[in-house]
């Protein structure tokens, strides 16, 4: 895939968003909200018709190759086993941070995952406010594309010690005792905070605005696309063992800092000794 093939996915995803996201933000009716596998966990009738959406264009724009919806998967589990595995395969969110979507708040994104043998080749993280998208292309580097066709690239920020980083530490999934590990050494870092929306947790490690990010739940679609995007942003990510992300291992920890030996320096900080076999 090209840039040009790129700039027409980003355009497939920015229509969705515009057709079935963006016009029920902040008037979605009571049957339109319902909870999945707890009250935190919710969807909506926007995930559902985006990812339809976003499903039959990439049916006819790239005939034969399967897509993996975020809901899909949730009614049939056994699409998320045939992720890691398969030879080609599309990987969709359609509204990433659904809980902010659902209460208002203007904080959600639509994500998308281009993956060849369990490794995200190309990945856009659409901003159906702002109405860009992050792109990012295995060896070609990261951007964004503006609604206007403006294009930025992306570079994560210069390396600093873990007292100065600032990180995004999604810890609510941990299992009890590496939380109760890793929570009383949050301090280490100069900041930190979760926006309940991995798409722009992402975008921000990418763009610069964060030093680190780290993640214990790690099913594709909330990071193949990030991986890729803060990877050819110039960062350095992987799994706590040390390994590289896989779409096929789906728990374990995700460590994202912007060189290696910030990232060493930052599980060494949070997790201490062991934290290879957490």
């Amino acid at each position: 895939m090209d840039a040009a093939r790129a700039a027409e996915v980003a355009a497939l995803i920015a229509a969705a968003a515009a057709a079935e996201i963006w016009p029920r933000f902040r008037n979605l009716a009571a049957g339109e909200v319902r909870t999945k596998t707890g009250p935190h966990d919710v969807v909506t009738a926007a995930d559902e018709a985006a990812e339809r959406a976003i499903g039959a264009a990439l049916g006819r724009m790239f005939p034969g190759v399967p897509v993996v919806g975020e809901e899909a998967a949730a009614a049939d589990p056994a699409l998320l086993a045939r992720v890691g595995a398969a030879e080609t395969v599309f990987v969709c969110d359609p509204v990433d941070g659904t809980a902010n979507f659902a209460a208002g708040m203007p904080l959600f994104g639509s994500m998308l995952t281009l993956i060849r043998h369990g490794e995200p080749v190309a990945a856009w993280i659409h901003d159906p406010v702002l109405k860009d998208t992050a792109i990012a292309l295995r060896g070609e580097g990261a951007w964004v594309q503006g609604a206007n066709g403006s294009r930025h690239d992306l570079r994560v920020a210069d390396p600093v010690p873990v007292a100065r980083m600032v990180g995004a530490i999604g810890h609510r999934y941990l299992p009890p005792e590496l939380a109760a590990r890793v929570r009383p050494r949050l301090g280490a870092l100069g900041a930190g905070w979760e926006l309940r929306c991995a798409a722009h947790e992402w975008r921000l490690g990418a763009a610069g605005r964060l030093h680190a990010l780290f993640y214990w739940r790690l099913y594709p679609w909330d990071h193949a696309p990030g991986v890729l995007l803060h990877a050819e942003a110039g960062g350095y990510a992987r799994r706590l063992d040390g390994r590289p992300y896989h779409a096929g291992v789906h728990a374990g920890g995700l460590l994202a800092a912007p060189d290696r030996a910030g990232w060493e320096a930052l599980r060494e900080a949070l997790f201490g000794e062991g934290a290879g076999s957490a």
